[in-house]
């Protein structure tokens, strides 16, 4: 198995960014994650994973509290669940941010 991770910066102040990390076997993909991070204080906070942790693939948006919202997708290939947890970050990201934001607030 071969895995490959990067980084992918959504501003560009460098303070809002994407991990991902795939896994394929034979030129297969076999696995996949892609966070959402920002900085809170100064560190690095992930806001929302895509990945397929449980045996399937799915989206958790983590609270300042430390519970999770998680919610299942339902996509055939992970090929197109990476196009979709890509995308879906890039078009949100702000919105998962202040919503992040907002909670932390009232916390």
């Amino acid at each position: 198995m071969k895995k490959i991770e990067f980084t992918s910066y959504l501003d560009g102040a460098g303070l809002n960014r994407i991990r991902v990390r795939l896994t394929t076997e034979n030129g297969e993909l076999k696995d996949v994650m892609f966070q959402y991070e920002t900085t809170i204080a100064e560190e690095w906070t992930p806001i929302v994973r895509y990945d397929c942790a449980h045996g399937f693939f799915h989206r958790d948006v983590l609270l300042p509290n430390g519970d999770k919202e998680k919610q299942t997708i339902e996509i055939d290939t992970l090929k197109r669940a990476s196009q979709y947890a890509e995308q879906d970050l890039k078009d949100r990201w702000e919105w998962y941010r202040e919503r992040y934001i907002r909670k932390l607030k009232r916390k």
